[in-house]
């Protein structure tokens, strides 16, 4: 068996039964070799199956399970084509490997993001499925001496009726694995479906209930020490010196070392690691580190704002439609600095050997983890072994263009000569002060109405750092000067506006590390257009539903949403009373990551400005519904990561030292602040897209909207602040 185990599992573990259970947490690879002829006898047509003499389907999944579905996701795609019991159908995390798990949409590169799972992935797992059901039926056929047509499989069983004849998959493994791997096979008409589009049940619920799933903190090595790092408390300061004396004082320790991210106290447990680095002196070197604080950044961002910027979209001649314009209207709207702030706080395992280097943790970025950590060594990338364990969520944190968190582990181990693996632990204080963030951004906006009182031009200046710029998708996403992801959902406005136009400035001199954060740009354009396109409608006298309809004629699926969201929500209706409150209804709409969806608010507003989010009603139009019910799960948990955002979400610098630590200063929403939330999904036998960030981008401006209508304020500054709306 693996020397690899989950240390105490059994106190985290349901009773099993009346006498004790000891776990062994063995990778697969270990796990099939250690188990014998009956595990090895498998039938394995392609990349992504791997069907046992036990019966067992084991769904290979390129793809990070989080928390957002993906494990169930991909195998329900998978299993419906083979025809499989879902009862015995599994997941397993595949190996580094972009030549056979590269994500199609990013090219020759592996990792999940960019709610790209199952979109990528669908006529991938489908054809697997195919695969694996045909070859199943051909060596049936051969076995019994009968023609393929009158072959039938369900639940994972090959059947023949004419004769009687059954045979589970397990029977017809062997054979099925002498069958040539056909070219082309035929895939199920969409009415066939038998799992896709119902309600499949979770593969890692079980698993994350009873104790058993595999998260890097449940990794345990023979000699693996645990490391906690000193970092800088400016972002570019670099370590002067360090004493480390006091640090190997405590009890546990066992090594201090300096590395390029700071200083690494290694111990037999991660407590007293932190306690070795709490009794660390270092100086900084603060020479070259970043300085300024937020307001002075966002001051800055608001003298580039008057000047023009890199024009990403252009349409018409927005200067000839204002210099001709009855009536602009205008707006700025400033956005903060944001923490990803995932459930698991980052960690991860290192252990060099004699062939090369493994790696154990959430693993989301693959091919560059793979890459970086291979620098490090001085190995080729196939040297480097990545074992995908579930991650505590991670919104994009996981995914750092840099490898941050992994390189940290990697070069751990490299200090200590690869004496002993090494699992480094950020305790929730090290990622909110020293870790990517959303990034800060001005918007400023204008729109001409002409004497008719017609929507005729429309201009966006963002302002903000740069995500890809010095990244490995700065070659593909960065045309022009120009950030993809920093004008999204600006750049493809669907308003029909004859002349409209959207321009950026990106400075480079800002050090304070971004990344992207769940629905990336979305995040705040959306805000930026639909409330301000909600200031417009005021100006013109117009029902905010009405003349976004109208603006949409080219774009069904947008105004479909729309629709359907305010049907269900009651729009035009009066809202009931509420004692000591004003109640109003908002709403927005908006499209990332090819999937559309729109919002309706309702909300309380007390004498004092707070804000009481009553009631979300969604309208969702993401293809083909692989699994109705994450669906719907993933848009509650948008909601409620949105929200949380919009009430109070914030990270602030001050002389450059970011100001929150843990969830004190970056509070989170409370369970009894989650507002009723509906979620309605648009039917379509469209091939799917993403789900996991579409439905964070319309909720603040849906919310913002219904307050505007409540108070008549409209806000121009995330998080809200609650002194704007005093009655």
């Amino acid at each position: 068996m693996s020397d690899i185990h989950i240390e105490n599992l059994s106190r985290r573990r349901f009773l099993q039964g009346s006498a004790g259970l000891t776990l062994g947490f063995c990778l697969p690879s270990i796990a099939a070799a250690a188990a014998g002829p009956a595990a090895t006898a498998s039938f394995e047509p392609n990349a992504f199956l791997r069907i046992g003499a036990d019966n067992s389907v084991t769904v290979i999944s390129k793809h990070l399970e989080m928390g957002q579905g993906t494990y169930t996701g991909l195998a329900t795609i998978l299993a419906d084509e083979l025809d499989a019991d879902w009862q015995q159908v599994r997941v397993e995390g595949a190996p580094a490997d972009a030549k056979r798990y590269n994500n199609v949409f990013w090219g020759p590169a592996q990792g999940t993001g960019g709610s790209t799972a199952m979109a990528n992935s669908w006529e991938q797992m489908r054809q697997a499925g195919a695969t694996g059901r045909a070859m199943l039926v051909s060596a049936a056929a051969k076995r019994w001496q009968v023609g393929a047509a009158d072959i039938a499989v369900r639940d994972g069983v090959v059947s023949h009726a004419a004769s009687g004849r059954r045979a589970s998959f397990g029977e017809l493994a062997a054979e099925a694995a002498n069958e040539a791997v056909p070219g082309a096979v035929k895939l199920k008409d969409p009415k066939d479906f038998r799992l896709i589009g119902k309600q499949a049940k979770r593969k890692d619920s079980a698993a994350k209930t009873d104790g058993s799933a595999q998260f890097t903190q449940d990794v345990f090595l023979p000699g693996m020490l645990v490391a906690v790092v000193a970092h800088p408390p400016l972002f570019g300061a670099r370590v002067k010196s360090f004493d480390a004396s006091q640090a190997k004082a405590i009890k546990g320790v066992v090594e201090v070392v300096q590395i390029p991210q700071g200083v690494a106290v290694l111990a037999t447990d991660t407590w007293s690691a932190k306690k070795g680095r709490d009794a660390l002196t270092v100086i900084w070197d603060d020479s070259a580190a970043f300085k300024l604080g937020s307001d002075e950044i966002l001051a800055r961002y608001k003298e580039l704002a008057k000047t023009p910027g890199l024009v990403a979209k252009q349409t018409g001649d927005t200067s000839q439609a204002f210099a001709g314009a009855a009536k602009v209207v205008s707006a700025a709207f400033d956005f903060p600095y944001l923490a990803h702030a995932a459930m698991e706080p980052l960690n991860c395992v290192v252990r060099l050997n004699a062939d090369g280097c493994e790696v154990w943790n959430g693993e989301q970025f693959q091919t560059v983890d793979q890459g970086r950590v291979a620098q490090v060594f001085g190995l080729q990338p196939a040297q480097v072994k990545l074992n995908m364990l579930y991650a505590g969520g991670s919104f994009g944190r996981r995914a750092c263009t840099q490898s941050d968190y992994v390189l940290e582990a990697a070069h751990i181990v490299k200090a200590i000569d690869g004496r002993a693996p090494v699992k480094l632990v950020w305790l929730r204080e090290d990622d909110m002060r020293g870790g990517y963030y959303r990034p800060l951004f001005h918007h400023a906006l204008q729109a001409a109405l002409d004497a008719n009182g017609k929507l005729v031009g429309w201009t966006h200046r963002l302002v903000g750092q740069s995500i890809l710029t010095g990244s490995p998708f700065e070659k593909m996403m960065v045309k022009d000067g120009i950030d993809h992801v920093s004008v999204e959902g600006a750049s493809n406005l669907p308003y029909a506006i004859p002349n409209l136009t959207v321009d950026l400035h990106t400075p480079s001199d800002i050090g304070v590390p971004v990344l992207w954060w769940r629905s990336v740009g979305s995040s705040h354009t959306a805000y930026s257009t639909e409330v301000f396109l909600d200031e417009v409608a005021a100006a013109m006298g117009k029902d905010p539903l009405a003349l976004r309809l109208d603006l949409l004629g080219e774009h069904p699926r947008h105004a479909g949403v729309l629709k359907l969201a305010a049907a269900k929500a009651g729009w035009g209706k009066p809202l009931k009373a509420t004692a000591g409150a004003r109640r109003g209804r908002g709403i927005a709409v908006h499209e990332s990551f090819n999937s559309y969806v729109a919002q309706v608010a309702e909300v309380s507003v007390r004498k004092d400005g707070s804000v009481k989010v009553d009631r979300v009603v969604c309208a969702v139009d993401c293809g083909t519904a692989i699994n109705p019910d994450n669906i719907r799960s993933q848009v509650e948990g948008a909601v409620g990561f949105a929200l949380s955002a919009a009430l109070s979400g914030e990270i602030t610098l001050k002389a450059g030292r970011v100001e929150q630590g843990n969830f004190d200063g970056y509070p989170l929403l409370r369970i009894g602040e989650m507002p009723v939330v509906e979620v309605h999904i648009v039917p379509s036998t469209a091939a799917p897209t993403g789900i996991g960030e579409p439905g964070v981008p319309p909720l603040a401006p849906a919310v913002a909207n219904a307050i505007a209508a409540a108070t008549g304020k409209h806000l121009h500054r995330m998080p809200f602040n609650p002194a704007e709306l005093v009655a």
